[in-house]
């Protein structure tokens, strides 16, 4: 890109679960409580919920180190948990995750018309996931069939980081051949997601229907009292603007309007500049 261009938005780069596809991040969540339970350690929905995004492995770490893990490991087990355990655990998540994983790879409303929206501009799509690219083997024909894929998919395992590091999304960039970050967004529905774009130097949003964070099943989501539902949108807002989200959009629908306003303030770094 040339210096003297004005910088508008190239690429956006989103999550998987929970932000495209799988509403709520429903598969990871469910795997971790199946197998977590068949240990005998019980974790809440929150608690499980906490790391989501990150790679799996270290999603496993945080859930034995959280105060109630760590308890209920000592308790069942009687000595403290090792790396062993983390190895033997990831290795059930994954199988289990593996046999279920397709099923939850319809994409969430309005991901179709809005990603069709954004390749209209001209935009690039690519996406970063916490899932192994075996697991994504899976799931990308699947999302496929329905409507949805991405220019390029990044999985940990390529990288050899996760998220919160930014080296995924610098690999969809390089694949893309997108620079500067600044023409970068990262869309997401996790703490880490906005870490993420923020580490690469990029733009990061975070969207509440649907999303992990907010934490609730479609089913929750539509039956909830809407004043309930709008306090919990505002509390979730506010985690992600604290993690550094540049912006916070209700569903991703709102995207290419807030693509819009992205571009309105490049335009306006660019002209103070002048």
């Amino acid at each position: 890109m040339n210096s003297n261009e004005n910088y508008q938005i190239q690429m956006v780069v989103f999550d998987w679960a929970g932000t495209t596809v799988d509403y709520a991040s429903s598969a990871p969540s469910t795997v971790f409580d199946r197998v977590f339970t068949t240990e005998g350690i019980h974790l809440t929905k929150e608690e499980i919920n906490r790391p989501m995004g990150m790679e799996k492995k270290a999603h496993i770490r945080e859930l034995l180190s959280c105060e109630s893990g760590n308890r209920q490991w000592l308790q069942v087990y009687g000595r403290p948990w090792t790396d062993e355990d983390v190895e033997n655990l990831y290795q059930k998540f994954e199988k289990t995750l593996f046999q279920v994983v397709a099923e939850y790879s319809s994409p969430i409303s309005g991901v179709v018309e809005t990603v069709a929206e954004l390749r209209k501009r001209g935009l690039k799509i690519g996406s970063t996931t916490g899932y192994t690219s075996q697991m994504m083997e899976q799931v990308i024909p699947r999302a496929k069939e329905q409507g949805y894929e991405a220019d390029c998919v990044v999985t940990p395992d390529v990288t050899g980081a996760s998220r919160p590091t930014p080296f995924m999304l610098f690999e969809c960039m390089r694949q893309m051949k997108v620079y500067p970050p600044c023409t970068v967004v990262k869309v997401g529905d996790t703490v880490v997601d906005m870490q993420e774009g923020k580490n690469a130097g990029a733009w990061s949003i975070g969207i509440l229907t649907g999303s992990n964070l907010l934490g609730l099943s479609q089913e929750e989501y539509e039956t909830m009292d809407p004043e309930k539902l709008q306090k919990r949108k505002s509390e979730t807002a506010e985690i992600y603007r604290k993690a550094g989200a540049d912006m916070v959009i209700d569903s991703i629908s709102d995207l290419p309007a807030a693509i819009d306003e992205l571009n309105r303030r490049l335009e306006t770094r660019e002209e103070s500049k002048r």
